[in-house]
């Protein structure tokens, strides 16, 4: 809140400006992201309308957790990785295709020894 202003004042001069704001009780707030999830624990949430349209403000403990990524590995991706490396291990090369997001190239240069 605004400092040296009473609530209930605030709470009237926002109803002059037609924005009305209520409380929701919640015990958790997930936001579900392509790459990850948000989950917002013991939230204090505000619904807020104005103009026509309605926002939510959350306050609470953030924790995020990674969503694992789905991506499809062939088998020419496999032999194309095995042919610039020379490493065999398919399930090395599985690994190194799925923490590079699928990226062939990211794979190769994460697999190949480093030379100095």
């Amino acid at each position: 809140m605004m400092p040296n202003i009473d609530p209930r004042a605030l709470k009237g001069m926002m109803a002059k400006m037609g924005i009305k704001s209520t409380d929701l009780i919640a015990t958790k707030v997930t936001i579900e992201c392509q790459d990850k999830d948000i989950v917002i624990e013991a939230p204090q949430v505000t619904r807020i309308e104005m103009q026509g349209a309605v926002s939510f403000q959350i306050a609470g403990t953030i924790t995020e957790k990674e969503k694992p990524l789905d991506i499809d590995i062939t088998d020419d991706d496999i032999d194309t990785v095995k042919q610039a490396t020379g490493i065999s291990d398919t399930d090395v090369i599985k690994e190194a295709l799925k923490a590079s997001g699928g990226d062939i190239a990211k794979a190769i240069l994460s697999l190949k020894p480093e030379t100095s």
